[in-house]
């Protein structure tokens, strides 16, 4: 009897933390998808994470994270902790791509993360119809019930295609396919997509890759160069100091795109005109 009435219990919570982010008015959505390094292994050496989550990715009352259950919660690291559920996850750019987009005032309201990448994932993964695209789908549709605006999608992928040269030279037309096809079924044909340059890769070409990203020239997607910023002592992914620095190069891009909106220090956080019914699902 006690075991069912703590179980009631955390129900009930999940119910009213789920509730609450969908009464809170204005609420902002961002899709962080791709590899290992969306998912975050900042902090992570052979397979443990350390525990030590920066400043700049604390806990912040304005950001919620859908769950794998598709519940909200108050985001916590590492955000991917249920979805990238074969490895150990530990620091992303979520919560410093947050935290510094809110201290801007920009009217975001509630900030929702959408974790869905997936460590190891090449780019032939992510296709249309495939299991990661359709969970992908799934999950921002989920975010989108009781209201709410996508504004991005946050994207960081393309070290397992550094392998195989016939992959690396596919590279640029699957990922530009693959921001066609997200946008076309979310019926968002202009929603902001943020992409990473590759800072590191598990193969040969890299530059390959890295060149790819850095020539996509599509409407609404700008790339951060990801190259130089510090990794783990594994050479692949950032460290949590590289986390936190991907994080507000992420969020400096997106003000970008919201540049021609005012910026207030002051007014009640409302959802602007010019986002207005784009991102509706």
């Amino acid at each position: 009897m006690y075991s069912i009435f703590w179980l009631m219990l955390l129900a009930y919570s999940t119910l009213v933390s789920t509730e609450k982010f969908t009464n809170e008015g204005t609420k902002s959505i961002f899709i962080l998808a791709g590899q290992s390094n969306m998912s975050g292994r900042g902090g992570v050496v052979n397979g443990t994470w350390d525990g030590f989550v920066p400043p700049e990715c604390h806990p912040n009352p304005m950001i919620r994270r859908l769950r794998s259950d598709l519940t909200w919660e108050e985001a916590r690291e590492p955000l991917h902790k249920d979805v990238d559920v074969n490895r150990t996850c530990g620091i992303g750019p979520g919560m410093a791509f947050s935290n510094w987009v809110l201290q801007r005032d920009l009217g975001l309201g509630v900030v929702g993360l959408v974790p869905c990448a997936v460590g190891g994932t090449d780019i032939s993964r992510w296709s249309r119809g495939g299991r990661l695209y359709n969970q992908l789908l799934h999950r921002a549709r989920a975010a989108m019930h009781g209201g709410g605006l996508i504004r991005a999608i946050l994207w960081y992928q393309g070290e397992s295609d550094t392998e195989n040269l016939g992959d690396a030279k596919l590279y640029k037309g699957r990922l530009e396919k693959f921001f066609a096809d997200v946008r076309s079924d979310l019926k968002s044909p202009m929603l902001p997509v943020i992409q990473v340059a590759l800072a590191s890769g598990q193969g040969s070409y890299v530059d390959i890759v890295r060149k790819a990203q850095l020539e996509i020239e599509l409407p609404n997607v700008r790339c951060v160069d990801a190259k130089g910023l510090p990794l783990e002592p594994d050479g692949l992914h950032l460290s949590a100091a590289g986390q936190v620095q991907l994080g507000r190069m992420l969020a400096d891009a997106f003000l970008q795109i919201m540049a021609p909106l005012p910026v207030s220090s002051s007014a009640p956080k409302r959802a602007r005109n010019f986002f207005s019914g784009l991102f509706r699902i």
